[in-house]
């Protein structure tokens, strides 16, 4: 069982920073494909961005790119979402999500076997 554990979330205006950090128990970490999700009010939960296992290859939602980072240090078992130029339409819930060992990457929320609580991020105009 894996169980993850967001933080880093709150309240910034627009154009400003946020880092998120997802951290992840079990021995599996490494081999895991790791994403982050949000969820709006009223709204699906949606795609942000994912990564590989060796974090060699990343996936992001078209809505983020350019201004979103993710990445992992696996020795940390923790996973990272650097959010930049951040805009009012980026207020969610965040969500990190981990994949059981020997899935194939993807980018649905079907993909992902274990999720975390969610970290509030709300962005001020």
């Amino acid at each position: 069982q894996v169980q993850l554990v967001e933080s880093g979330g709150g309240l910034v205006q627009a154009g400003g920073s946020l880092r998120l950090s997802c951290a992840a128990s079990g021995r599996t970490f490494s081999s895991s494909n790791m994403g982050w999700f949000r969820q709006a009010p009223g709204k699906e939960r949606e795609f942000v961005a994912a990564l590989t296992p060796s974090g060699g290859y990343t996936n992001y939602a078209y809505s983020v790119k350019g201004r979103f980072t993710i990445s992992r240090d696996n020795a940390k078992n923790t996973m990272f979402l650097q959010m930049n130029s951040l805009k009012p339409e980026d207020t969610a819930v965040y969500f990190c999500a981990a994949s059981k060992m020997g899935r194939l990457f993807g980018v649905r929320d079907y993909d992902y076997d274990y999720w975390g609580q969610g970290t509030q991020v709300a962005v001020s105009s």
